[in-house]
């Protein structure tokens, strides 16, 4: 081969390399971690009712003497319809406050606790969380994990000594064949092993709910996602234990 084509064929091989390297970046960039999802961003609502509920929240803080916090969405917030008879018999003696805001997804609880304040002038003995059912329209079973992980995570942060009480997603829709429950199990899954035995234990009462092959009956949820008063006694019932162990200080 003469110098010529030499140079020819080793300057067209400097070119591929230099055109891949150029190119590397672009192609790399495809492996890097995904951006965030709206799950793990802290949010407000603009609702007027929501703002009200947000508010009211605050200024329960603010007077203390809370030792036991429910913190969720609507299923949570049913404490004060549905379940106002077994909430005044079983947590009113415990200095419980009911943080639930029908509707809100993990990122508007973050955005409650990390940036609304709502945490500011109590100092809660245990935290029964359970979050998380709102978003399974819009976020892919990791992300929902990762929202309610967020929120575990910044209660530890905020309040290190309260023990956090995490429930695992109430199942929801009429039969165990509906695609929603198989999604449902997916977060569970993720976030049981946030369970530290310590201070975060994650505690699955699904089943409670359910008829022996599965399906969710009208007498615990009407429409499927929300509770009666029956539905809340098993609620009661089935996180007593734990509860009493949480609260013994």
């Amino acid at each position: 081969m003469s110098l010529a084509s030499l140079n020819r064929a080793t300057g067209g091989f400097r070119l591929a390399v230099l055109a891949a390297l150029l190119l590397l970046p672009l192609w790399s960039s495809a492996d890097d971690k995904q951006p965030q999802s709206d799950a793990v961003k802290p949010v407000s609502r603009s609702q007027k009712g929501w703002l009200q509920r947000h508010i009211r929240f605050v200024v329960r803080a603010k007077q203390g003497n809370v030792d036991l916090l429910f913190l969720g969405d609507s299923i949570t917030q049913g404490w004060e319809q549905n379940g106002a008879e077994v909430w005044k018999k079983r947590y009113e003696p415990l200095h419980a406050a009911n943080f639930g805001i029908g509707g809100d997804r993990t990122q508007h609880v973050l955005w409650r606790i990390k940036d609304g304040s709502e945490l500011n002038g109590i100092q809660p003995k245990a935290i029964v969380l359970m979050i998380g059912t709102n978003n399974m329209a819009s976020n892919s079973a990791e992300q929902i994990a990762d929202g309610i992980t967020a929120i575990v995570q910044e209660l530890r942060s905020q309040r290190p000594d309260a023990k956090v009480l995490l429930l695992g997603i109430f199942p929801r829709s009429p039969k165990p064949t509906d695609k929603v429950r198989d999604k449902i199990k997916e977060v569970n899954a993720i976030i049981a092993k946030l369970d530290d035995s310590k201070n975060v234990h994650y505690l699955d009462i699904g089943d409670k709910f359910l008829g022996k092959d599965g399906t969710l009956s009208k007498e615990i949820m009407p429409d499927y996602l929300h509770l009666t008063r029956k539905g809340y006694e098993i609620w009661a019932d089935a996180i007593q234990p734990s509860l009493d162990e949480m609260l013994k200080k």
